[in-house]
């Protein structure tokens, strides 16, 4: 491993000994999962625009609430879906969703580590302002190249997420959700693998500090369903790069394809999805579930970790 264990706010990391488990806080109106915190507004008024985001920012603390007191070591503040088929929202608007969340967290818990899930700088530099700790880049710092060097700039800690989304490749089924259905892969480990490793290359261009990167396979992101299932079982190869894995594959759409079930019953999906992760070398969890979650986390380590 590149580092044992990395210094987070007033948290330390020690890879290898637990799981550690981030919570989603989906600050949106069209979420995948059905979480989204922020309540579409019925009238395009600013007041109406102005009282869904007041309501969302409620949620988002309330919810925070409950995560850190089931256990979530990680807060993931995120202000526009990355569901397949989504629409993109300009930084502004991004930024007038997650940053009144962030600084509420601030306030109301100020030893909480906030991650911001975003891939524009403007929106990172502003979130690290307000107190976020870590940025989770869904594109691995390649959709917005001045992202690197305000990673580098606040020394913040960094997830590098491998996507190869592609628009005109989504499948909808009616109660299932969106999946990507034409990723082609030459070998589709070895391609995630080199291709994380050029986010890597990235940051560390950047001066980002190699202990300060984590990598996720990116489950669900321009991926089919047999992809992810092979991605899960096999993520020790993914670990094996030696930098801390995150695994994201709460409630996703191939849980759904797999069971036959829409989001808000793949629970014990998720939970399978989790214990294996684990099993193969997962060391953050990203969940909607926490409570759940993280007992599933405990008791796995428990068994592979012992």
């Amino acid at each position: 491993m590149k580092s044992p264990s990395l210094q987070i706010g007033n948290q330390t990391f020690n890879w290898g000994s637990r799981t550690y488990v981030m919570g989603i806080l989906n600050v949106t109106p069209d979420s995948f999962s059905g979480d989204g915190l922020l309540i579409a507004p019925s009238r395009a008024s600013e007041t109406s625009k102005d009282e869904a985001r007041g309501e969302g920012g409620n949620a988002a603390l309330q919810q925070a609430k409950e995560f850190l007191v089931n256990g979530a070591d990680i807060l993931d503040v995120g202000g526009e879906s990355t569901r397949p088929g989504s629409q993109p929202v300009s930084a502004t608007e991004e930024m007038e969703r997650v940053i009144p969340v962030i600084e509420g967290i601030v306030s109301e818990f100020p030893e909480a580590l906030i991650s911001i899930d975003t891939y524009k700088a403007q929106v990172a530099e502003e979130a690290f302002k307000a107190g976020a700790h870590i940025l989770n880049d869904v594109w691995g710092l390649r959709a917005d190249p001045e992202l690197a060097s305000v990673v580098a700039k606040y020394n913040a800690p960094v997830i590098l997420m491998h996507n190869r989304s592609n628009p005109a490749s989504v499948e909808v089924r009616a109660q299932l959700g969106n999946a990507y259905i034409g990723s082609e892969y030459q070998n589709l480990i070895e391609d995630v693998k080199h291709e994380l490793l050029v986010s890597v290359e990235l940051a560390k261009k950047a001066g980002i500090e190699e202990s300060h990167i984590i990598l996720d396979p990116g489950v669900g992101f321009g991926k089919t369903r047999e992809h992810n299932l092979e991605l899960i079982n096999r993520l020790d190869e993914i670990r094996a790069l030696g930098y801390p894995v995150l695994l994201g594959p709460s409630r996703k759409s191939f849980i759904g394809f797999t069971l036959d079930l829409p989001p808000d019953q793949r629970l014990e999906g998720t939970a399978a999805t989790i214990a294996i992760g684990i099993a193969r070398g997962a060391d953050i969890i990203r969940v909607h579930d926490v409570k759940e979650m993280a007992r599933v986390a405990k008791m796995t380590d428990a068994i592979v970790r012992s």
